[in-house]
């Protein structure tokens, strides 16, 4: 073997590294490496039967990833709505989407280093996400610059992370209640953000939301899968199961608008598309 393409003799596991990155608190440090593993994903070993890590050192009840300083964290109560069409509130409105985008990369992470002894293309297909969320969160980050704003300037809530602690120990759960539940809203959420940044004459935030959404499909579409598999797996009925998890998790209940041409593409069947009737 060539040296070039030789695998390194101390490479780190990827679900290690994955949970080193779910640590990281930096966020230009976080989106970067994220991006460069996804990348290079070949050069680190899986084992998909063992986390990779030292559990003395990194116990499993883990629940919050590193974060920045800023932006201060509120109630979902205490942060209050944005309209575009003035300076501040546009950047305010870009700054709450470049949040949620930021925790995505985290969620994408915790599925990776957290769920042990998932198929291989199980984390394969989380790190994609991750990558992906982290060029997201990279495109608005650039955007908020190029109007006078950064990530932290504002305020935001840790809602988005409350189902994601819920669901720490069951896989099943989190592939239910967080890509096709929370994630799966912003498919819904996204075409009238694109309308209001339209309107308020800023071209580059709804071509940055239609990146978004491409991306957002193949992402619930991910979840919708694996979830899929689980059920199966479990002998679980997709649609009954669901609905219990909701329950027992206090999932919120999907509100319209909805975006039913988004939703099959990411695969929800048409009998989950009659139920958020």
């Amino acid at each position: 073997m060539h040296p070039a393409h030789a695998e390194p003799a101390t490479a780190v596991p990827l679900r290690c590294r994955a949970l080193a990155l779910w640590l990281e608190p930096d966020p230009a440090t976080k989106v970067a490496q994220t991006r460069v593993l996804w990348a290079e994903r070949d050069r680190h070993p899986l084992d998909p039967g063992q986390m990779g890590v030292d559990a003395a050192s990194t116990p499993k009840p883990l629940q919050a990833p590193g974060r920045p300083v800023r932006p201060g964290l509120v109630a979902p109560r205490s942060v209050p709505s944005r309209t575009p069409f003035t300076l501040e509130g546009r950047a305010a409105l870009l700054h709450s989407i470049a949040h949620i985008e930021f925790n995505a990369i985290n969620l994408a992470l915790d599925a990776i280093w957290r769920f042990d002894a998932m198929p291989t293309q199980f984390y394969v297909d989380w790190l994609q996400v991750a990558g992906e969320e982290a060029l997201h969160f990279s495109l608005l980050r650039e955007h908020l610059g190029t109007i006078g704003f950064d990530y932290g300037d504002f305020d935001a809530h840790d809602g988005l992370w409350l189902m994601t602690q819920r669901t720490a120990d069951d896989v099943v759960a989190r592939m239910a209640l967080v890509p096709r539940t929370l994630e799966a809203r912003g498919l819904d959420a996204t075409p009238p953000l694109q309308a209001k940044f339209k309107q308020a004459g800023d071209p580059r935030a709804v071509e940055i939301l239609a990146i978004i959404l491409r991306d957002e499909i193949g992402h619930v579409a991910i979840g919708n899968r694996w979830y899929r598999w689980l059920c199966e797996q479990r002998a679980l009925d997709p649609v009954a199961h669901y609905t219990l998890l909701a329950q027992r998790h206090q999932a919120p209940r999907p509100r319209p608008p909805f975006n039913h041409e988004a939703r099959r593409a990411a695969g929800f069947t048409d009998e989950e598309v009659a139920l958020l009737r």
